[in-house]
Order: structure tokens, then sequence, then C-alpha cells
């Protein structure tokens, strides 16, 4: 028999190159790779369940599993980002320090996306933020249908309404989203990032906290987990070698376009460790605590299940390799 054939949604990313050009292969399976954008790939799987494996939004996969839905997650955080640097607010609105926020018309893609749910419980839990005062507008269709709590205020913008330009224009007061802000990006004066120096918030979180905020896991549909359950341990594994790969180019001079790379690889290693990226339950059991509480605590998911039944039981079992 030759391999089973299946395939994967991801991003293209360092850490999944080597999935992506097949210089990795899972063991057993031969891989038709889908590399595509997170908010079409998120979509695809949580409306379809169209592929066998893909990344997906962490706090959708909560959502997802809240619903019984038929896929199950393996310990593969692909895809993680510090929330600080993306909360951005007009210049005039009267927003100095995050409780400022409180009561003000706050943007965002959706209320679901995983950056949301951590900017807004982070704001939560260090700054007083009230999330109930908000009014929340979102662009986009909830890739879950979903009803918000009665004391939360959500909205969509309307037809042909766009956040970036209802902030510079004074429609609304601030942006929680998950990539820079086009105005602020192009450098319009009229917007800002709400922390003036957001990578020493982040480094002060991250000593604080000991957390990196995942962003994407990686799910298997049940159908293939209960046919072959050894896909689980086969996909951890090419996830956590091409990872290991990613950090062997990062740290090689002629392969990176940055002059003072390996001055940034120390500087990184040294505030958090020689593997940020860890594959495994443990090392992520805080992140993970954290976002599910969120989810739970802003209505998206009823009750807070327990982590280790999230994950693929097998998955659980294989010891993690660091890279050092």
């Amino acid at each position: 028999m030759g391999n089973l054939r299946l395939t994967l949604a991801c991003g293209d990313y360092d850490l999944t190159r080597a999935l992506i050009d097949g210089s990795v292969q899972p063991p057993g399976v031969e891989l038709t790779i889908l590399p595509m954008p997170s908010p079409e790939r998120h979509w695809r799987m949580m409306r379809f369940e169209e592929f066998d494996v893909a990344e997906l939004s962490m706090s959708h996969y909560l959502v997802a599993f809240a619903e019984k839905r038929e896929f199950q997650a393996i310990p593969v955080f692909p895809h993680r980002r510090f929330r600080h640097s993306f909360i951005f607010c007009r210049t005039g609105a009267g927003i100095e320090e995050p409780e400022d926020l409180n009561g003000k018309r706050i943007a965002l893609r959706t209320f679901q996306n995983t950056a949301g749910v951590w900017t807004r419980g982070i704001l939560a839990d260090d700054y007083g933020f009230d999330i109930g005062s908000a009014h929340w507008y979102t662009q986009d269709e909830e890739e879950t249908p979903w009803d918000p709590p009665s004391w939360m205020d959500v909205q969509r913008v309307p037809p042909g309404g766009n956040l970036d330009r209802m902030i510079v224009e004074g429609e609304l007061d601030a942006a929680i989203y998950p990539e820079t802000l086009p105005s602020f990006a192009k450098g319009d004066a009229r917007v800002k990032r709400l922390f003036e120096h957001p990578k020493e918030v982040e480094l002060d979180y991250f000593k604080r906290t000991g957390i990196f905020p995942i962003m994407h896991t990686v799910v298997v549909r049940n159908d293939v987990l209960k046919s072959y359950p050894w896909v689980a341990v086969s996909m951890l594994r090419a996830f956590r070698e091409s990872k290991e790969r990613a950090y062997k180019r990062l740290a090689d001079p002629r392969q990176t376009a940055l002059a003072w790379v390996q001055d940034l690889i120390e500087e990184q290693q040294a505030a958090m460790g020689p593997d940020p990226w860890p594959y495994a339950l443990e090392p992520n059991r805080a992140a993970l605590s954290a976002l599910i509480r969120y989810s739970n605590t802003q209505g998206l998911i009823p009750t807070e299940p327990a982590i280790e039944g999230l994950f693929a039981p097998n998955s659980l079992s294989e010891s993690p390799r660091y890279v050092s």
C-alpha cells in the first residue's frame, strides 16, 4: 500500500516552509499542500470542513470544539503574536491610556478572531478595561454564526463601510486589529498606536505571564483520525521537523536578509528561551488556559473545556524535541 493522501491547508511561513516545499514529509502521508491566507482558510474549514488537515484560528477551534465539530487539534501552534502592538486609536479621540477605551466605539475584523479575543482579555486583566462598556463594530461576517450576550453591544458596519476609513474620519474611535491598520502603515497622523513603545510592554507581559499568545493551531478531521489514528503523531512530527529546519535557516546569515540577524536571535533567546514556538501541551498550558478563559468570559463558548480534551490523545504522549 502507498502513503495516505491528505490535503493540508496552511499559511506560508518560515515555520511551515519545509512542509510546503516537500523537504519534510509526514511519515506514511502524501500531502497536497494548499497555502492560503488565514481568513479564507479559517472560513472554509469552519463553514465546510474542506481540508483533511488545516491550520486554524485557536479561538475558532474552541468554538468548534464546544459545538462538537468533526475535527480535533494536535499541539502544533504555527502562528503566535504579541497583541499590544495592534491596538490603534484615532488621534483626538481622548484615548491616551488603556482605560480610556471604556465606552468607546472600537473596530474589529470579526469578534471571534483570536487576535481580538486575546487583546480584549489582556486589556481587561491588566488595565481594567470593561469589555461590556465598549461599542463593537465588525467588518466581516463571523466564521460561525453567533449571538452576542445581552450585555455586549456588537454590530456590523453598514454595507460598503470600511473600518479604517471610519476611524480616520471620526466615525469610530479605535481598532483592535489582527494586522497593522492600513492608515497607520501609511503614516497617517490621524491614527496612532495605543502603546507608544509596544515592544517594551510586550516583553514585560511575557516576563510576568510566560505567555506568547497562540493565534493558530492545527486540526485533523475526525474521519481521518478514526481510520488512521497514527496521522496525529505523523503530522505532529512533520510540523516539528519543519520548525527545526526554520530555526536552522534563521541562524544562517547567508539565508536571512537581515544585517544583525544574530543579534536579534540572541535577544530573543535571552528573553524567551531557545524555542518560543513549542509544539507540545505543557509549555503552552498557561497560554491555552488564558485563551479558554477569555473565550468563555467574552461569550464565545458556554463552558471552559479541559485542555487535554482539546487534542488528539496520542499526540499528547509524543515527547517534544527542543532546539538548543
